[in-house]
């Protein structure tokens, strides 16, 4: 049984008009949680935010779905925002897929309701300045996430994400191992992090986990201490006094040494007339020769004949 156009009429109308509405409700309000985060975080380039223009035509970087009029995209790369991330902001984007903020400067941690946003499929921080733990929350949709080349610190959440596809956190500060779930992506979706350790990367041990890593003793590096001017002239003028000093001793020693010799000389010349061969000699004694002793006060004369047979005798 057909119903009266009428009644088919009145029955559309009915359903047609709340839901009208609510739609616009719910572009309002993406419109007031991003004018809410443009008004908190300073930025460098002219975005044209403002509550007079249409969010979905002429908001520089902001993609809306026609279908469920809500605002399904934000690509702000590079346009200079500074600052933390205030909470209630991008988390209150029910339909937001994609969120990419690279390459500014943002800091301070992420709040947690960012990659919970049930929708959310791609999410874009690398190249900021983003600290503290990343949440343990993340839409289950999600595809892509790249927070590398930030400040994050703490252990990896165990991600159990089984949409997946591209994972890099590399260049931060992690710690400790990787969890089991993330292990299938390749090293340089961890490389940066000098403390994370875990396949792909290299084996985790207790003892380089809990010692960090020290330099011995016996290898540190000392500054050199400069030696002043006025100490190494000290040090020439002194060695140069040490120099002269001893070479006068030298002279002194020498000329002493030499008059001791001149001396014994004179007294063996004054004491003997006559220098023999023990005094000279190799120390071979001469045989000693037969002598010819005369007497003084003997009357008896002496010829030649008497003085050839006493050498003969």
């Amino acid at each position: 049984m057909k119903l009266p156009a009428v009644v088919s009429t009145v029955l559309f109308l009915f359903f047609a008009f709340p839901i009208s509405p609510l739609l616009a409700a719910d572009l309002n309000s993406d419109r007031e949680a991003l004018l809410e985060f443009i008004s908190s975080v300073p930025h460098a380039r002219k975005l044209n935010w403002n509550s007079s223009s249409p969010i979905c035509s002429s908001w520089v970087g902001v993609t809306c779905d026609v279908s469920s009029n809500r605002v399904i995209s934000v690509r702000l790369p590079g346009v200079g925002l500074y600052g933390p991330i205030p909470e209630n902001t991008f988390g209150k984007l029910d339909g937001l897929r994609v969120l990419s903020l690279r390459s500014n400067y943002l800091n301070g941690t992420l709040p947690s309701d960012v990659p919970s946003i049930p929708s959310l499929r791609y999410l874009f921080l690398q190249h900021n300045n983003f600290s503290g733990t990343v949440p343990t929350s993340f839409s289950p949709q999600l595809k892509v996430l790249d927070i590398s080349s930030n400040s994050f610190t703490g252990g990896i959440p165990d991600l159990e994400l089984p949409s997946l596809k591209l994972l890099n956190v590399s260049h931060n500060n992690f710690t400790g191992s990787i969890p089991s779930s993330l292990r299938k992506f390749p090293d340089s979706s961890f490389l940066g992090n000098s403390l994370l350790c875990g396949e792909p990367l290299k084996e985790c041990s207790n003892e380089s986990q809990q010692q960090p890593v020290t330099v011995p003793h016996s290898e540190t590096v000392r500054p050199k201490k400069k030696i002043q001017a006025g100490t190494i002239i000290a040090l020439s003028i002194a060695g140069s006094v040490v120099i002269v000093l001893l070479g006068l001793v030298i002279c002194i020693c020498c000329i002493k040494k030499k008059d001791g010799k001149s001396v014994i000389l004179k007294s063996k010349a004054t004491n003997g007339g006559n220098v023999t061969s023990k005094d000279f000699g190799s120390g071979v004694q001469e045989p000693e020769k037969n002598k010819l002793f005369f007497f003084d006060g003997c009357s008896y004369n002496f010829d030649l004949e008497d003085l050839l047979r006493a050498s003969a005798e």
